[in-house]
């Protein structure tokens, strides 16, 4: 989504550098063409890289094609997104629980099934993610309270009280907007964070949770 050309240019760099490197183990005498070389006077053969959008592309050694491929070193924007994902899922699943007790309608039901099904995988991976990249980080930015689509303590106490139809109806409100929110704070770390398995987590979210706003209005 909003890191797709900077994706796509990083895979034709790879794709450069693993052709160049079947290129050097190609022993002389193959009968293939002469290799393009270095315009740095390194012997070694050039890699065209595709430039940006509207630029042409470069001609690079094989050095600064290796020093090319981006790092995904994750930043602060990674570590604020798994942290306040797991709490926003938590409170998804607090609502789906409420439907298994509560709901009247079949298709609530079911949708609150899903969800939790898919929701509560996610968190540990996310839990996993911050374990393996040295634990939650201090942030600033998004308290709980004021995460997108995050129900307020009233509004959740009103879902508790409420039962079949009256539930049922501010259920999918409530989490239609919570929804709304997870999507926005996915594309939001889209575009500031750097880490390839948190923009991986955060474009499933966005696919998955669509898709649900869909099913959910739908009813």
């Amino acid at each position: 989504m909003f890191k797709r050309s900077a994706s796509v240019a990083a895979a034709a760099v790879l794709t450069a550098l693993l052709a160049l490197s079947a290129c050097e183990s190609e022993p002389s005498g193959s009968g293939t063409e002469p290799q393009t070389r270095a315009a740095d006077g390194s012997g070694g053969p050039a890699v065209v890289a595709p430039g940006k959008p509207g630029e042409p592309a470069r001609t690079l050694s094989p050095e600064e094609a290796r020093r090319a491929v981006p790092r995904d070193t994750p930043n602060a924007a990674d570590f604020m997104y798994a942290q306040m994902m797991i709490v926003h899922h938590g409170q998804a699943l607090e609502m789906t629980a409420l439907a298994a007790k509560h709901a009247v309608s079949t298709q609530v039901k079911q949708v609150a099934a899903r969800i939790a099904a898919a929701q509560q995988p996610e968190i540990g991976a996310m839990r996993g993610w911050l374990k393996n990249n040295g634990g939650p980080r201090p942030h600033t930015g998004h308290d709980h309270g004021t995460m997108p689509g995050m129900a307020t303590e009233a509004q959740l106490d009103q879902l508790r009280a409420a039962r079949g139809e009256a539930f049922d109806e501010l259920f999918l409100k409530l989490m239609i907007t919570h929804h709304q929110g997870a999507v926005t704070m996915a594309g939001e770390v889209l575009s500031q964070g750097n880490n390839v398995q948190v923009e991986e987590m955060a474009n499933d979210v966005i696919a998955q949770q669509t898709a649900e706003i869909n099913r959910m209005r739908s009813m």
